[in-house]
């Protein structure tokens, strides 16, 4: 009788084995999809930031331009480092497309390019203050900045004033770097500044394939989006000439910031 018992009791350990061998096999597959989950959310949420956070972040600041509610079909283009030797062909591709755009211009880029500022102006885009070097703001000095947003300013006017000395331009900062502070805000609200940012980023600078970044903005669009791009670098252009056509043919506009802000006092 004892004899007979053995193979089964073998059989119930070997069985205990095998099901605790699974249920350990289980649990580290579930520890490490959630660790995989915490360790990729929050660059997925900054890649590709869902709506009802960036309607968190405009409740949060609301001194902070993320974005404009509205469900006319408007979608603000902004253009950040530039004056460069892409600039006018970037402008050009902007022009076929019946586009418009606010460049954030960064003042050390400027000295022998004043003429594209001017074109720029000339052709319906308008001119914002993204400081004097590329480079963080949010680590400059309070007088650093003011000094750097008031030397932009000057040159910003300078090609205003060379078409219409009596034309009024919006002021709008961009902090370099995309980060900013109490500090910041108190400072830019003394200067008379708005605080740009936005919320159709395709982190352009670090991924330079234009493909890529292509379908980030065109899954991102949406009415009252501020989409952020970059000048000065070669991908932007077929970047640009792929999005804009497709985003007119989904029946948007594509405006300056002041247009879209506008747009909605209008109704």
């Amino acid at each position: 009788m004892l004899l007979r018992s053995i193979p089964r009791l073998f059989f119930l350990r070997s069985s205990f084995r095998h099901r605790r061998a699974h249920r350990y096999r289980r649990l580290t597959m579930l520890a490490i999809f959630t660790i995989a989950a915490l360790l990729v959310t929050p660059f997925y949420f900054i890649y590709k930031p869902p709506q009802f956070l960036i309607r968190y972040l405009q409740h949060r600041w609301p001194d902070v331009l993320f974005h404009v509610p509205t469900s006319s079909k408007l979608v603000a283009l902004t253009i950040d480092d530039g004056p460069s030797q892409y600039t006018s062909e970037l402008a050009n591709i902007l022009k076929e497309n019946d586009a418009t755009a606010t460049w954030f211009i960064i003042g050390g880029q400027v000295p022998g390019r004043e003429q594209v500022l001017r074109d720029l102006v000339q052709n319906g885009n308008e001119l914002a203050n993204h400081a004097m070097h590329d480079e963080t703001s949010k680590a400059l000095s309070e007088d650093a900045l003011r000094e750097q947003i008031g030397a932009v300013q000057g040159m910003i006017q300078q090609a205003y004033a060379a078409l219409d000395p009596k034309r009024e331009y919006p002021k709008y900062f961009r902090p370099g770097g995309g980060f900013f502070g109490a500090r910041m805000q108190k400072l830019l609200g003394q200067l008379g500044y708005r605080l740009v940012l936005g919320d159709i980023y395709p982190h352009d600078p670090f991924v330079p394939y234009w493909r890529v970044n292509a379908k980030h903005i065109l899954s991102m669009l949406h009415p009252g989006g501020i989409i952020i791009c970059h000048d000065r670098r070669s991908w932007t252009l077929p970047m640009l000439r792929k999005v804009l056509p497709e985003i007119r043919r989904r029946g948007y506009r594509i405006v300056t910031v002041t247009e879209l802000l506008e747009s909605t006092k209008r109704r």
